[in-house]
């Protein structure tokens, strides 16, 4: 309901009402922490508000300064600890208390997985009203340097005259100067160490918009910006990469290209024995070792037979199409960017695989009026945003699957899609969640469904 059918279609307080006062940011206040929210943040509730602190755990008492308040919601930061929960960790990483790329470090990791479970099952009963026949134990790996992909912020600081390196702070757009992080892999980890040293020495620093890591089968480093790059500078960045082992990539109005034409980059996937060429700015999964656990257990479950034909939508790449392509008939991937579409045709060729069809499609919108549909499958695998995949299942049952595996990066709107697979005679029989960014409250889940 809207806000002004709520208060009757007053934009005003009506005479001799009175609005509460908002509360000033900065402000700081003592608080009895009740539970955990979906993004793992404290909940407090104190004169008719609800604070949401970051870094605060369920039965704390804590002292939290606010960052943001907006009618009966205020966003605030832990700033003291009066009564420790007997979970809390001290955060393994000097950064936690400022950098917003991990919230939940001050959670053991296997307290994290517990969270992200609890959530996941919330959802699943309060918006779907059904649980799984069986729950799958967590898809997890190392809880520390298991991040292959990393954006770093980068911005000039005119009056100071210097230029900011690392990740963004925690609700604002300040940027904490970061040189090390713990969750990405080790050779990237020692990339950041130099990286802000390097991009402060150039001439012109104020010209680089943001830089990119990435760990694949070659490491890489993509630097975007907005303005054309002086021959000192350029030398900066070719010496360092040639030193470090990176490839250097540069974006300027254009898509991303190799400084050096010809070079090529991608990832692995070794129990396939494939590989996906990649460009910065592709999609890809971050964590590489719950990637590879993700797709095993994905094809366990779906389980596709030599003579069935078998659908991938949100194909991306072709992280999914090109194992399941080895154990079917035939795969049909679908992407609704055509350039996506592309490079995941180009990787099925590439690896030899001549039964994977790709196509491009709007998969906001109902597949209905796609030629490759009417053709039906056997199975079908759905990997959307987060936005999830409301228009595709509300139909799906037409194109004869049996079997449907949906992988998940948003929990809420899975929740709302298997309630429209439900009302199509899907049953729910497995559910799990996939651990892919430890030390977050990010929670990705893999759902299997059953026609019968």
């Amino acid at each position: 309901m809207s806000k002004s059918k709520r208060n009757g279609g007053l934009r005003f307080q009506p005479a001799g009402g009175s609005r509460a006062p908002q509360v000033p940011v900065g402000k700081k206040q003592r608080l009895a922490i009740e539970r955990l929210a979906g993004d793992g943040r404290g909940i407090a509730f104190v004169e008719g508000r609800t604070w949401f602190v970051s870094g605060a755990l369920a039965g704390e008492e804590v002292e939290a300064r606010v960052l943001n308040a907006h009618g009966k919601v205020v966003e605030a930061r832990l700033e003291r600890v009066f009564s420790a929960s007997p979970e809390r960790r001290e955060a393994p990483c000097r950064h936690f208390e400022r950098c917003g790329g991990c919230n939940l470090q001050h959670l053991p990791h296997a307290d994290q997985l517990e969270l992200k479970q609890r959530l996941l099952a919330e959802q699943l009963q309060r918006v779907a009203g059904v649980a799984p026949e069986q729950w799958a134990p967590p898809l997890s790996g190392p809880e520390f340097g298991y991040r292959r992909r990393a954006r770093v912020a980068v911005r000039w600081d005119q009056k100071a005259k210097k230029l900011d390196v690392g990740f963004r702070a925690e609700a604002t757009q300040d940027i904490v100067a970061i040189d090390d992080c713990p969750v990405l892999v080790q050779p990237l980890q020692s990339v950041m160490r130099h990286l802000p040293l390097l991009l402060q020495s150039l001439a012109k620093p104020q010209l680089i918009g943001h830089v990119e890591l990435f760990s694949g089968t070659a490491l890489a480093m993509l630097v975007r910006h907005t303005g054309a790059l002086g021959e000192a500078d350029m030398a900066r960045l070719q010496a360092f990469c040639a030193e470090a082992g990176v490839q250097l990539w540069l974006q300027g109005e254009g898509a991303p290209a190799p400084a050096e034409p010809g070079r090529e980059l991608g990832f692995a996937l070794e129990p396939w024995n494939l590989t996906l060429a990649y460009r910065p700015g592709d999609f890809v999964q971050v964590n590489a070792g719950v990637n590879t656990a993700m797709i095993e257990q994905a094809l366990d479950w779906l389980a596709p037979q030599a003579d069935e034909r078998v659908l991938d939508l949100f194909c991306g790449l072709g992280n999914f199409a090109l194992p399941l392509a080895q154990r079917s008939a035939e795969v049909v991937a679908v992407e609704g960017v055509q350039a996506m579409v592309e490079r995941a045709a180009a990787n099925a060729r590439s690896n030899n695989l001549n039964n994977v069809r790709c196509f491009q499609a709007d998969l906001s919108q109902p597949l209905s009026a796609s030629g490759w549909a009417a053709e039906g499958f056997s199975a079908v695998l759905l990997d959307p945003p987060r936005d999830g995949a409301y228009e595709v299942v509300r139909k799906i049952a037409a194109l004869g699957a049996k079997r449907l595996v949906y992988v998940s990066c948003n929990p809420a709107t899975l929740a709302r899609d298997t309630l429209e697979l439900i009302k199509q005679g899907y049953r729910l029989k497995r559910a799990g969640i996939l651990d892919m960014f430890p030390q977050t409250a990010h929670v990705e889940a893999m759902a299997l469904f059953e026609v019968g």
